[in-house]
């Protein structure tokens, strides 16, 4: 995402203490919107309830459900954000777009009106973000990457998920870092209050420290394990890869049993993971 310029900073703080929400809840927010093409959001953060979702005309889906003043708070929010960054060039993707879904989901439209906008509208005659340097996009993610599913940022840390590919890149400490999400299905990411926090995210699995993830490359740099699995298991005798293999398998049904037992999976889930391990022997 661009830098804010001081201008666009100041408004950003003007509409978080006009919907009473944090600046880097907003921002985030933001973030969400230019990612929806200015039509849709798919959003994740604590102030908004956790995982949620906002479409243009009055569609939104927060995972607190039923407290409707939020409902009509983020629903202001992402109206006015839209009604934003359609005044500023260069955000929307004219019809490159692709939009998200999160499967089978009920739509449910919120109680109550809108909460209104500042009267003087959102007609800002400034710039929100820094100009990108000669030949960039702006995207701060790796090149060839595309559009994430979703992006978030906090606490001077900010992450792009993209599911498709199963990747995510995160930027801290001014360097980025790619992430092999393996078979994960992410459904968010928080961090620890506090600058450099560890940063973990929710799947299938129940909740994970994102260091526990490969590294594909950082700053574009490929990263090269010391220890490659791969390698070291291609050069050992046929007996002994199966015996790694089955090896393996037994030992993820365990963590998998762990997982159950610990009321993460169900056991529909368990057995239906177990299953397609076993018919790797």
């Amino acid at each position: 995402m661009k830098q804010l310029t001081p201008e666009g900073q100041q408004i950003i703080n003007n509409i978080a203490q006009r919907y009473n929400f944090s600046p880097d809840a907003v921002f985030s927010m933001l973030q969400s919107v230019i990612n929806g093409n200015g039509s849709m959001a798919q959003f994740n953060h604590p102030e908004f309830g956790g995982s949620g979702q906002w479409m243009k005309g009055g569609m939104i889906m927060l995972g607190d459900m039923f407290n409707y003043y939020l409902k009509n708070s983020v629903g202001g929010l992402c109206q006015e954000l839209s009604d934003l960054i359609a005044n500023q060039p260069g955000l929307i993707q004219s019809g490159s777009f692709q939009s998200q879904h999160q499967g089978a989901q009920q739509q449910s439209n919120f109680g109550g009106n809108q909460q209104q906008q500042n009267s003087s509208g959102p007609m800002w005659p400034v710039s929100l973000f820094v100009p990108p340097p000669a030949g960039s996009s702006g995207n701060w993610w790796p090149a060839g990457l595309q559009f994430p599913n979703s992006t978030g940022a906090q606490n001077n840390v900010r992450y792009a998920y993209f599911a498709t590919i199963r990747r995510l890149a995160i930027e801290a400490n001014g360097h980025v870092t790619l992430y092999d999400t393996l078979d994960h299905q992410i459904g968010g990411f928080s961090q620890q209050q506090s600058v450099g926090g560890s940063i973990t995210f929710t799947s299938q699995y129940g909740l994970v420290d994102v260091n526990s993830l490969p590294i594909i490359s950082i700053d574009n740099v490929p990263v090269q394990k010391r220890d490659d699995p791969a390698s070291t298991f291609q050069s050992k005798p046929a007996n002994i890869q199966v015996a790694d293999q089955e090896a393996d398998i037994f030992g993820a049904i365990e963590k998998l049993a762990n997982l159950k037992d610990k009321g993460i999976l169900t056991d529909a889930e368990y057995s239906a993971k177990k299953a397609e391990l076993l018919a790797r022997l």
